[in-house]
């Protein structure tokens, strides 16, 4: 048996400090007081976690319910629960303005229901203010931790049952990575895995990583037996996440790209498709090309951030490419794969943006022909050097200005989309479609929904279908049968 480093608490005999085996502590001292309380509230205890923001908040939502699940909480969809936990966003201010509105809301339920437990994480959290501001005027909040702890949930609830008063643990940045803890995943049949975290790209525009921290990959053995295990347990796909997952490998100790990655997953038995995001076009290799381009499992969809097509604003931005190296580098991927779905990011309005500078935007997004893409209407975001730029641009020449580009795009869109209409293409069934009964809804492997005669047997499945029409953004289909 391994040596165990611990500490001594009065009342539970010695804590472990090495992780997991120390959360794992805290998990079964924790459960036992949930059954204690569940015994004194007649029924078992639930909880309810929400979530705000991308792919990386989601996936840490999932190990955060696989710990309270572990700990004794049944899951429930509504915040009139025991233990109710705010998974936070902090890419723009109106999502820190949702967030106060809804704790308003929350205070009234306390108010009902004293023993009622609320907890806030995520990005938000991991600015100062915020804190503050919750400390002082928000004093009915249980617990507050950032981006960096989450897998100390149980600790810190535990602190929060022996202490009866707020418990706030935010780390400013992490070299930490703590692996094998239980995650509750949404779908069955496919999963994020995160194989690094933070970001060090520091675009001006962009808070994340200040939130998040710097740049830190997971071992590619860990990623690897993850997946392995996702796999023997019903996983087919996968969706890498990192903020920006090119970069990925670099400050390991035996340093390996995010290409060998994706070849060492591609090899495991059992995995039909791999995906994987945020690509930032700065890193994407022609190694990395190469192996989407012979790999069988990698799926036709490559998410490409553009934010601008001026290369003047791209400099101002910090985006550290050229318009010609992004259109460069966007020929390159269509010669290799020629039916990769190409999808991007594009913000409007950025300080300073002229005429000319939106007019090449345009540009790009009529030479590439992207599938689809995200725009935005940039938002000053406190804490970023965009914000404090001079030359800020009025909001009526943005919103003509966005309304302009979201036609070009919409209307190349249905262009491109309805490319495979009167094929046969293979769909991976994710849910009951739910606008039409007797119909499923799936995802063909370039990320295009396709929706189709079939019942709840189909889910997890890939499946034949014969793509009957384009309906833009969608297709309609019909099974083929073997």
């Amino acid at each position: 048996m391994n040596h165990i480093e611990t500490l001594q608490d009065e009342n539970q005999g010695s804590i472990p400090v090495n992780e997991p085996e120390r959360q794992q502590y805290f998990m079964n001292k924790v459960r036992s007081q949930v059954e204690e309380m569940s015994k004194q509230a007649g029924r078992p205890l639930t909880c309810c976690i929400n979530t705000f923001g991308c792919q990386m908040n989601a996936r840490d939502s999932e190990k955060l319910l696989g710990i309270l699940e572990q700990i004794g909480f049944v899951e429930t969809d509504t915040d009139e629960a025991d233990f109710v936990l705010y998974n936070t966003c902090t890419v723009r201010e109106n999502a820190n303005q949702r967030v106060y509105g809804r704790l308003g809301y929350l205070n009234s339920l306390k108010k009902k229901n004293p023993n009622m437990l609320i907890a806030l994480c995520g990005c938000m959290m991991q600015e100062p203010e915020v804190v503050a501001k919750i400390k002082k005027s928000y004093r009915f909040v249980d617990v507050i931790f950032g981006t960096h702890n989450i897998f100390k949930l149980a600790e810190l609830l535990s602190e929060r049952l022996d202490r009866k008063k707020m418990v706030v643990d935010i780390w400013e940045k992490t070299d930490k990575i703590v692996e094998d803890l239980p995650v509750e995943r949404k779908y069955s049949f496919k999963s994020g895995v995160n194989i690094m975290f933070g970001c060090n790209n520091f675009c001006s525009y962009c808070i994340v990583p200040y939130v998040r921290g710097r740049e830190r990959s997971r071992n590619p053995e860990d990623i690897i037996a993850e997946i392995k295990s996702l796999v023997a347990d019903g996983v087919i796909e996968v969706m890498l996440l990192g903020q920006n997952v090119n970069s990925y490998g670099k400050n390991l100790e035996h340093p390996i790209t995010f290409a060998e990655l994706l070849r060492r997953v591609d090899e495991i038995e059992g995995l039909e498709r791999i995906r994987f995001m945020t690509s930032h076009p700065k890193d994407l290799s022609d190694e990395l090309i190469e192996v989407m381009k012979n790999s069988k499992k990698v799926c036709r969809h490559l998410h490409l951030p553009l934010q601008s097509g001026s290369s003047r604003v791209l400099k101002v931005m910090n985006r550290k490419y050229t318009k010609e190296q992004y259109l460069e580098l966007a020929k390159k991927i269509k010669d290799a794969v020629p039916d990769i779905s190409l999808t991007t990011d594009i913000i409007v309005g950025f300080p300073g943006e002229t005429e000319e500078d939106f007019e090449e935007t345009l540009d790009v997004v009529r030479q590439v022909r992207y599938d689809s893409a995200f725009t935005f209407i940039y938002s000053k975001r406190t804490g970023t050097p965009a914000a404090a730029m001079e030359d800020q641009v009025p909001e009526d020449v943005v919103k003509e200005r966005f309304d302009r580009l979201l036609e070009e795009v919409q209307r190349i869109s249905a262009e491109v989309s309805g490319r495979d209409a009167h094929t046969v293409q293979k769909v991976l069934v994710e849910n009951m479609d739910d606008h039409q009964d007797g119909f499923v809804t799936g995802r063909m492997d370039n990320n295009t929904i396709v929706h189709f005669p079939g019942d709840e047997s189909l889910i997890g499945k890939i499946v034949d279908v014969y793509l009957d029409e384009s309906k833009g953004f969608y297709y309609m289909g019909t099974q083929v049968k073997h």
